[in-house]
């Protein structure tokens, strides 16, 4: 690994830099670099203002940001039009939105969504809400033993009833990176829209939604280095057009009577109300950020240390790890024979080492698995082999009070 290249990167990063804790909880929330810090806080300090309509400079400036932030994210995952680009609070709302406009129109009884039991929380709960509203079913595609999808189940699992298919790009309770593509195109074969939970994916790989083959991309910012609160929705123009607005107010009319309403053109149309513009630029600020790195260097040095820390702790008695697909992103989970979770986590926090515990927002995977859940350490770009180092050194010693 480059050390130099790593150091430049965690000076970047207040919190990390400062290494008091080992953190390796980004598969929760990553840090946010100085340049993210200073964009949000210059935002608030020198341009203020609501965005769009009003005759002022500081709005237009506001409005300018605004909009800046949303360009660079459809450039960073290759969207065709910024208008593809809807601003959500993160992830859940944006799968939410999918499920309440886009769902409410096209599922009906006996219609089955077809989800995998890898799934986070939030993309199994707004399907399983929608099909009880519309006597739909839910069907699962289950995981083999490394925690890979079962492809074989998958494309038996397809029918001419299938509507929708959601599906994790990578797990955030094992790390396994799903094969997109080829799960898209068994989807459209059969006439199925793809949605693709996207959060664990934007700050540890390119995504490139044309080539994944998503209908819609689903994502957050404090999973890529922008503040919490900030998220998108990518969605192919001809479904987000042909669907019904999901919230109603300010901004997303064109046209207000008592008689009746007109909506606004995209992506507006489903941006009701006063929308995080802070949070906008600072995700603008994030995607900035990471493409004046080698991003190809700091994946490849953030797989080097999953696979440091991985063989490490399978050397030490008792612990089991959680997953071991061929294609995982940064996310180690284990299990310690005879110990819960929690207790490993407190013993490991009162070591600086900063990790997550429990179901991961994945009780039906953890269910599948017969465990109550796991310890998950994730890594980011800013890791390095100390901070692995210190987390197996931690690791092995809460093992002695056992």
């Amino acid at each position: 690994m480059d050390d130099s290249y790593l150091s430049e990167i965690r000076a970047d990063f207040p919190l990390i830099a400062q290494e008091e804790y080992v953190y390796l909880d980004n598969a929760a929330t990553t840090q946010k670099p100085q340049a993210v810090l200073d964009a949000v806080a210059s935002y608030y300090q020198h341009s203020n203002a609501n965005v769009h309509r009003a005759a002022h400079g500081l709005a237009s400036v506001a409005t300018q940001q605004f909009e800046d932030a949303r360009r660079a994210l459809q450039s960073f995952i290759n969207a065709p039009s910024s208008d593809e680009i809807i601003w959500t609070s993160g992830t859940t709302a944006a799968i939410n939105l999918v499920a309440h406009s886009w769902g409410e129109t096209h599922i009906s009884a006996d219609d089955e969504i077809l989800l995998t039991r890898l799934e986070h929380h939030s993309n199994i709960v707004p399907w399983q809400m929608l099909a009880s509203r519309k006597s739909a079913k839910i069907v699962v595609c289950e995981t083999n033993a490394e925690g890979e999808l079962d492809l074989e189940q998958f494309a038996q699992l397809l029918n001419e009833r299938t509507r929708l298919v959601a599906v994790g790009h990578v797990s955030n309770a094992l790390g396994t990176v799903n094969p997109v593509r080829k799960l898209a195109d068994l989807a459209h074969a059969c006439g199925a829209i793809v949605l693709v939970d996207g959060a664990q994916a934007t700050g540890h790989m390119p995504v490139d939604v044309q080539a994944l083959g998503a209908d819609f991309y689903a994502l957050s910012g404090h999973k890529m280095f922008a503040p919490t609160g900030i998220g998108a929705l990518y969605g192919r123009r001809e479904l987000l057009e042909a669907m019904p607005p999901w919230q109603g107010g300010g901004e997303m009319i064109e046209r207000v009577s008592f008689d009746g309403t007109t909506f606004n053109q995209l992506p507006y149309k489903f941006e009701a109300g006063t929308p995080n513009i802070g949070g906008a630029v600072g995700m603008g600020a994030a995607i900035q950020y990471m493409n004046a790195l080698d991003r190809a260097k700091a994946e490849r040095q953030e797989q080097a240390l999953l696979q440091s820390a991985t063989s490490a702790i399978a050397q030490l008695p008792g612990v089991r790890v959680v997953g071991t697909a061929a294609t995982k992103s940064g996310v180690l989970s284990f299990q310690v024979t005879g110990a819960h979770p929690a207790d490993i986590g407190t013993l490991l926090d009162q070591q600086q080492i900063a990790v997550r515990v429990g179901h991961h927002c994945a009780m039906p995977l953890m269910d599948k698995l017969g465990l109550p859940g796991t310890v998950r350490a994730s890594f980011s770009m800013y890791n390095n082999q100390a901070d692995v180092d210190r987390f197996v050194k931690a690791l092995d010693k809460a093992l002695s009070f056992l």
